[in-house]
């Protein structure tokens, strides 16, 4: 049964507008007590590597919601999906998509995650978390199929590997769920070593 982690003790806010991050905090056990998107300008900077990317939208994030929820835990995340320094889009267009799934077909791929925290104390702390994922040779019937359920949009690099996009993979190497969307245990493990309550 999930806690309800704002009673009693200091509320966790989830920072993030994403529903299978939420939903992957209730897959442990964990039920925030809101959750509040922080609405940043998400565009890499010039010459900005994946990892960098993801960390600092992650740190961004919990910045901007802990400032309207002081005294507060803060859990925020970014995903990033590369192919190499490229960072891939959250695509929004079919054609977007399309490139996007050309360029993971037959090729590894790399998902960053960043994780950040901002505790009640108003100090904030971080991890990145990198996974590989395989994906298979795409046939052009494959993408047409994967396209026309409109599973891929708003999805980080035109995929989702928890739906239709998992006849794709052919291996991961690393956390699943950050693929998915929140790396559970270096979240849990970060959350347990600031002191966070009702964590084994």
């Amino acid at each position: 049964m999930p806690e309800h982690f704002g009673a009693g003790h200091a509320p966790l806010i989830l920072a993030s507008a994403s529903p299978r991050r939420l939903d992957l905090l209730r897959q442990v056990g964990i039920e925030p007590a809101g959750v509040e998107p922080a609405d940043l300008d998400e565009t890499p900077l010039r010459d900005e590597l994946p990892a960098v990317h993801a960390m600092r939208l992650a740190q961004a994030k919990a910045e901007r919601v802990a400032v309207r929820h002081p005294g507060s835990w803060v859990l925020a995340a970014d995903t990033v999906v590369a192919c190499g320094r490229r960072i891939l889009p959250k695509a929004e267009s079919e054609a977007e998509a399309r490139e996007c799934l050309r360029l993971l077909s037959g090729r590894r791929h790399r998902v960053h995650g960043g994780v950040a925290l901002m505790g009640p104390d108003g100090r904030l702390t971080a991890r990145h978390v990198e996974t590989a994922v395989l994906f298979k040779r795409l046939t052009e019937a494959e993408v047409a199929w994967y396209l026309a359920g409109g599973e891929w949009r708003g999805k980080a690099g035109a995929y989702a590997i928890q739906g239709c996009a998992a006849l794709f993979v052919r291996g991961i190497v690393g956390s699943y769920s950050n693929v998915v969307g929140l790396a559970l245990f270096e979240t849990a493990a970060l959350l347990r070593g600031r002191g966070f309550p009702g964590l084994p």
